[in-house]
């Protein structure tokens, strides 16, 4: 079942072991129990992301599940969600556009009124659906301003109810008097009646919605409906009104201009009975026809307004389908990574990192250095899988809005000894120059999110390492001046910035934004030098902008550059959990001279006995204090139940036995390298104490033991709890290890000398053995794992970084036998290549493999059609490249 779940991806499979019981029969049960909870929830996923890319928002994931899956599922669910509410707003917007531009289509061309009332009428007063409708007209001809009615729909028979209404008389010469629209919900019953042939009912909605053209009023619309009207058949209202007055008006202007004529023309048959008083009226037809020339040109003027209207219309509907087509586009594309991309693959991947470092330790020294330098190779892909799963799973979070903040004070004290300890070894192994630096005036702690505010720090920091050979790095803190902080910090008061300098390869001004972009890096070429995701930087802006902040950056081309987190000293909306206690700083205890953790404050949940870590070393403060504190405080953020660490660092082996004698200790970290043989006087006496036998050691050494000193500490392991650790890593993992378990000491070792196992005896393929082997790849663990499994067969291997160094390297070697080309590759990639190689007549027969990270559809035909013999997918199964090589290399 392991090797089906784990390794295989088949789901489904139950466990059958016949004739067992007891603790066996509970295993089978558990892993039975373990695959149907995973495959039930998998494919619950899987069902519902594969529904939602077909286009049904209607799902959404109900399997129960826990913890990170429970996560994942609550992700999947928002993103459903969240992608359902886009797709009704998109559709209200598409119906709301379209309806203006065909209701506005209708009215085109209309002359009367009448008509055009009694058409806007049987085609709004249902569209939003009402079920009542009256057009009233503003008529200016009367003494007073007034509105008649001049069309309606669904209107009562009811002689009394007035057909005129002057201006701010009722509700609909209000509305034209003060022209906003009036809304009324929960109309009384007997306000009006809503008839048909069945029956009869009362509205309980009602919207009175003026017809304003230039702060005119025109007309006004009066809506009743026995449903209450949507926020959308609002909006489709208000704009609809400045559509329908543009066309009431350019109808008035028409009727005006009509009315003009007849009167021109009647002015010129006067004109002929009476040539007696041509002179005299010759001023008001000129009068007149100025006025007629106005008109018309406001009338063209208008015209052109409403197609201009009309087109811009057009054009947003033609806007938001597209819209529509890339945000459909886009929820396919995550809906689809997304049920890929699950948690659970941290859990294996977690055992092979662990265990590909146990044998690169190689502790036991029963391992070659070739195989211990495999497994380094595998360590260091499986870490750079983690972080690169690590890194999307945020960055999915934060582009959800699931990513928690929790305020706490943070002293600003401990966020330095935690930067010290995590980069100090790392500068120092790169020979860099790295200093920590504070200004006057800083404060002395931050209400912020703790874990958070180390994250982004930690992936300035790493980038500004990673991107600088030789030089230094600095991270200086100092009060941000007002004047240089951007606008999105500015308004939450005091602040302070975090800036990381770096001497290393520098970006281009024209990169500088586009870093910040998701999968983005200024070395961003298939040949780029320097590895990573891109996606540090673009999470670290975005968990900066949570935290109330915002991150700048200013560099030069091989000069280096300056990275700043400007930080708000505490938000106004950030109040600190009373719940959570943070770490709590070190002091020195006057009767040993020994560095402590003070208690912190401790919760209701905290058990009696007070865990305590022990700290030997020749110097106080230490790189192990560093590294021990560091992983305390990474406790600390997790909120243990069980209460704060106490750590206390003592110096030398006399000041660490009283110690130990004053009080009892959950785990020793001790250096092994401390002078005169300190450390093993120290061992000696623990071994030597039955009450301290128990007490679990975490020994460190910066350098390799000799084979006498390995020889005498592995003895102790048979009497004592002892770890001899050389990464400051795994010591850090090691001490939250122990401080995690629930009975001291209840930590299963790094190695169990009697249960080494006797590597397997490797099959050799003697029929490759001699044969010459040409590996174009620019991926040196790709080359290192490919030559040394054929290497192991007795092939000799030439190495190729691109495609144009493969073919100079084929010419100069003509004993080449087969070629194995990676088809992406920098600056000529492995299409391109053997299109090449196929062109040289020579080379006409020699056996070509394509070898590459890709699967989709149509690539091995396109591998094909380049020239290659064959295709060979990663990774690569050993046995299937072997046999794929004999069966070219036999014909």
């Amino acid at each position: 079942m392991a090797r089906e779940v784990g390794s295989e991806g088949r789901l489904g499979g139950q466990a059958e072991v016949e004739g067992v019981s007891g603790t066996w029969k509970r295993l089978t049960e558990n892993v039975n129990e373990l695959a149907g909870n995973l495959t039930r929830q998998v494919r619950a996923i899987a069902e519902v992301t594969s529904a939602v890319a077909e286009g049904d928002l209607t799902r959404s994931i109900t399997v129960e599940a826990s913890g990170e899956v429970a996560e994942l599922k609550d992700n999947i669910n928002s993103m459903v969600e969240s992608l359902r509410e886009t797709t009704k707003a998109n559709q209200d917007q598409d119906w709301l556009k379209s309806n203006l531009a065909r209701i506005s289509g209708l009215m085109q061309g209309r002359r009367d009124l009448s008509v055009v009332a009694e058409l806007i009428m049987d085609e709004l007063t249902p569209l939003v659906s009402a079920q009542y409708g009256a057009f009233y007209l503003a008529d200016d001809t009367a003494q007073t301003p007034e509105l008649r009615l001049i069309g309606s729909y669904g209107s009562p028979q009811d002689a009394d109810r007035p057909e005129r209404f002057g201006f701010g008389r009722s509700l609909v010469g209000q509305a034209a008097r003060s022209r906003r629209t009036i809304a009324v919900d929960d109309v009384p019953a007997d306000y009006v009646t809503i008839t048909s042939g069945l029956g009869r009912t009362a509205p309980v909605n009602l919207v009175v919605l003026p017809i304003v053209v230039e702060e005119q009023v025109l007309g006004v619309i009066e809506l009743a409906s026995v449903h209450r009207f949507t926020p959308i058949h609002r909006d489709f209202l208000e704009q609809l009104m400045e559509t329908i007055g543009v066309n009431v008006n350019t109808i008035v202007a028409n009727a005006r201009t009509d009315e003009l004529l007849v009167e021109s023309q009647r002015l010129a048959t006067e004109l002929q009975a009476r040539s007696g008083e041509l002179q005299v009226r010759q001023e008001e037809l000129q009068r007149s026809n100025a006025e007629l020339e106005e008109k018309a040109a406001l009338l063209a003027s208008q015209n052109r307004d409403i197609e201009a209207k009309n087109l811009e219309i057009e054009q947003a509907r033609q806007e938001l389908e597209t819209r529509a087509q890339q945000l459909a586009l886009a929820s396919k594309y995550k809906s689809e990574f997304l049920a890929n991309m699950s948690h659970e693959l941290r859990t294996p991947l977690n055992s092979l990192l662990i265990l590909a470092q146990l044998l690169a330790q190689n502790p036991t020294r029963n391992l070659t250095p070739k195989q211990v330098e495999y497994a380094g190779i595998i360590h260091s892909a499986g870490s750079d899988l983690l972080q690169l799963i690590n890194d999307i799973l945020d960055l999915s979070k934060v582009e959800a809005g699931k990513m928690d903040i929790t305020p706490e004070r943070v002293p600003l004290r401990q966020l330095l000894d935690y930067v010290e300890a995590t980069f100090r070894p790392m500068t120092t192994q790169k020979s860099l120059g790295f200093r920590v630096t504070t200004a006057p005036g800083v404060p002395v702690d931050l209400l912020t999110d703790d874990s958070r505010l180390r994250q982004v720090l930690r992936n300035l920091l790493s980038n500004a390492v990673k991107f600088t050979e030789a030089g230094s790095v600095e991270l200086r803190i100092e009060p941000a001046d007002a004047a240089e902080l951007p606008s999105s910090v500015r308004h939450h008061g005091a602040a302070i910035a975090f800036r990381v300098t770096d001497t290393g390869i520098g970006i281009a001004e024209h990169q500088l934004e586009s870093i910040f972009g998701a999968f983005q890096q200024a070395d961003g070429t298939t040949s780029r030098k320097y590895g990573g995701t891109g996606l540090g930087l673009s999470i670290s802006r975005e968990i900066a902008y949570l935290l109330g902040g915002a991150i700048t950056a200013e560099s030069t081309l091989g000069q280096g550059s300056t990275f700043t987190l400007y930080l708000p000293v505490a938000r106004p909306d950030f109040q600190e959990s009373p719940a959570v206690a943070g770490p709590a700083a070190a002091t020195t205890d006057p009767a040993r001279g020994t560095q402590r953790q003070e208690d912190a404050p401790q919760s209701a949940h905290t058990p009696p006995q007070q865990r305590r870590l022990l700290v030997v070393e020749e110097r106080p403060q230490g790189l192990l204090s560093l590294v021990a504190q560091s992983a305390v405080a990474d406790l600390s953020d997790a909120h243990d139940p069980r209460g704060p660490v106490q750590v206390i660092t003592a110096i030398g082996a006399q000041e660490a036995a009283a110690a130990l004698a004053a009080e009892a200790c959950h785990c020793v970290v001790l250096e092994l390298d401390m002078p005169d043989g300190a450390a093993l006087r120290f061992l000696e006496a623990m071994d030597g104490d039955s009450a301290l036998r128990g007490v679990p050691v975490l020994a460190h050494s910066n350098r390799r033991l000799d084979v006498e000193q390995e020889r005498r500490l592995q003895s102790r392991t048979e009497s004592q709890p002892l770890e001899l650790l050389s990464s400051l890593d795994e010591l850090r993992e090691r001490i939250a290890l122990h401080l995690t378990a629930e009975v001291p000491g209840d930590v299963l070792p790094l190695v169990r000398h009697e249960e080494a196992v006797q590597p397997a005896p490797q099959h050799v393929d003697r029929t490759l053995a001699g044969r010459t082997v040409l590996i174009a790849d620019d991926d040196a663990r790709n080359l290192f794992a490919l030559s040394s499994i054929l290497e192991l067969h007795g092939v000799n291997v030439l190495h190729a970084e691109n495609g144009r160094e493969g073919i100079e390297t084929l010419t100069a070697h003509p004993e080449i036998d087969l070629v194995l080309m990676d088809v992406m590759m920098p600056e000529m990639d492995g299409y391109a290549a053997t299109a090449a190689i196929r062109a040289m007549p020579e080379y006409a027969r020699l056996p070509i493999i394509a070898v590459t990270a890709k699967a989709m559809p149509g690539d091995r035909d396109k591998s094909l059609a380049s020239g290659a013999n064959d295709y060979v997918i990663k990774p690569v199964d050993a046995d299937d490249l072997l046999a794929c090589m004999r069966r070219w290399l036999d014909a």
